[in-house]
């Protein structure tokens, strides 16, 4: 038996040789995974600074009463209300102030009669004049009595246009078209003058506050498009309006004013995060499934020859559009597996489902 056992292994390899295919080392390797591959894009991507900030009010318009002593009868707003330029939005009492009024047109009154007196004993002593009837003294005094009856009435009309300002003041009224922010008036309450009774956002228009390191602000100038992403998951399209010419010493940032929509989920004292786009770049871009994270880095699945897949170490960047910029350790005339790349391992043979030949673009 021992013989005969070189015998039987010289004729197995003598199969093996002459089945047809040729040698065992020619078989084709079994594929791990059937996959689709894809080759690297080159798009143009708008380069973005991130940035987070407040959102606030572009300007605030304060209301405040211009008569004091007087007591709120009415409110004609509330927080919230959209409210134009002129619109009546207290009203303050008039008793007091139709009196004033009313006894000041009486005193114009009286004015005008004591000019007219005056004026017709100014007439009598010019007509007079260089005549014994009227002595050269009682005349001066008729005349310098016409000139003091029409200063008297035009005090007394002042002080009547004052009173009447001061009837106008009882409607307190927006300074300008916006959005009731607060309201401080209480109906009944006394007022004094300067006190703040409403505030509004002047126009509606909100602004988001970004903060920037200064190698940033360098990058940014007024008109630059920018998104912000709102705490609700809003996102929100928006201009830079103006940059900061200083710096906060404190946090070494600086602030860039992006005017955000009138109309829209913005609200002042929010809290967002977004970005500034400030140009555009070619990026190298393959689709989001095909990065694969392992160990904290970002890898792909290079097709190489006999189809088999090399693990390769890439720097990533932007993302967008379910797309992502490989940065570093790609070239463009390679094909990558666009998923299932989590499955593989460096060298595992694999089945090309595209039908697209290893290695080529």
């Amino acid at each position: 038996m021992l013989e005969r056992a070189p015998l039987i292994l010289v004729a197995a390899l003598a199969a093996v040789i002459a089945a047809p295919g040729g040698t065992a080392a020619d078989a084709p390797p079994a594929a791990a995974l059937t996959v689709s591959t894809v080759a690297p894009r080159v798009e143009h991507w708008p380069v973005s600074i991130p940035a987070h900030g407040n959102l606030a009010a572009w300007q605030e318009a304060i209301v405040a009463a211009e008569t004091g002593g007087l007591r709120v009868v009415a409110l004609l707003a509330d927080v919230g209300d959209t409210v134009r330029q002129g619109q009546a939005l207290a009203q303050l009492s008039q008793d007091a102030v139709l009196a004033d009024v009313a006894l000041q047109e009486a005193r114009v009154a009286q004015a005008r009669a004591a000019l007219s007196e005056a004026q017709a004993n100014a007439e009598r002593a010019r007509e007079a004049s260089g005549r014994p009837a009227m002595s050269e003294q009682q005349a001066k005094q008729y005349l310098v009595g016409e000139e003091s009856a029409k200063a008297n009435l035009r005090a007394a009309e002042a002080q009547l246009r004052s009173q009447q300002i001061r009837l106008d003041q009882t409607h307190i009224r927006a300074v300008d078209d916006g959005v009731v922010a607060t309201r401080a008036a209480t109906l009944g309450a006394v007022v004094q003058a300067g006190t703040e009774l409403f505030r509004l956002v002047r126009q509606n228009r909100v602004e988001w506050r970004a903060e920037v390191m200064a190698e940033q602000l360098a990058r940014i100038q007024p008109g630059q498009p920018a998104r912000v992403r709102l705490a609700g998951g809003e996102t929100v399209e928006g201009t830079v309006r103006v940059a900061s010419p200083t710096f906060d010493p404190a946090t070494r940032m600086a602030l860039v004013y992006v005017d955000l929509p009138a109309a829209g989920a913005a609200r002042p004292g929010m809290f967002a995060r977004g970005e500034i786009l400030v140009a555009a770049a070619p990026a190298l871009t393959v689709p989001e499934s095909a990065v694969v994270l392992r160990d904290g880095k970002s890898y792909v699945f290079v097709v190489g020859p006999e189809r088999r897949v090399a693990g390769r170490e890439v720097a990533t960047g932007r993302r967008a559009t379910n797309r992502v910029e490989v940065v570093s350790g790609l070239g463009t005339d390679e094909r990558v597996v666009s998923r299932g790349g989590a499955f593989l391992a460096d060298g595992d043979a694999v089945r090309v489902e595209d039908g697209a030949q290893a290695g080529r673009p």
